[in-house]
């Protein structure tokens, strides 16, 4: 049985790409970073670990909206994730994957565990990114991001946590 979403059930609320110009410069250059967030993480620590929350097969996705980024299928792999620097928390991290991504190589997303799903990621060469959507919850910032592994999709939503650097002045 799953635990309730690493993320809380409070609304997101999506910004429209013509509010990111009164987003901070510097807070906008990690919302919208292009590659591996654990890589631009390492900048400003000395490591960066991955706590798992909880992984597996669901046959339905909640909320909605995330419904909507990805195509129907009869189960998702859900892996979701505290991210952190020198072992304080930065990120939470929740990912889906329709189980029709899951083929070939791309069967060891199921199998990350403790590994940083951007050092998966970003070794591909059939890795591609469709958009970056950026939010607030409750103050924080968020992003969500539809990528295609080998023309195959998945979705990755990031928390961006007090402690991280994101939020440094």
């Amino acid at each position: 049985m799953f635990k309730k979403s690493i993320i809380t059930p409070a609304p997101i609320h999506w910004l429209p790409n013509e509010e990111h110009e009164n987003i901070k410069e510097s807070t906008l250059s990690w919302l919208m970073e292009l590659g591996s967030m654990t890589r631009r993480f390492e900048q400003y620590c000395n490591k960066v670990t991955v706590m798992p929350y909880q992984e597996g097969f669901v046959d339905f996705i909640e909320p909605a909206d995330e419904r909507a980024c990805l195509p129907k299928s009869q189960r998702y792999w859900l892996r979701e994730v505290v991210l952190c620097g020198d072992d304080i928390p930065w990120l939470l991290g929740r990912t889906l994957v329709p189980e029709e991504t899951l083929t070939g190589e791309d069967r060891k997303l199921v199998n990350l565990r403790t590994v940083p799903l951007g050092r998966y990621l970003f070794q591909e060469t059939t890795l591609s990114r469709d958009f970056i959507h950026i939010g607030q919850q409750n103050g924080y910032w968020l992003r969500r991001s539809r990528f295609q592994l080998s023309d195959k999709p998945l979705l990755l939503t990031e928390m961006f946590l007090p402690a991280s650097p994101v939020y440094e002045k």
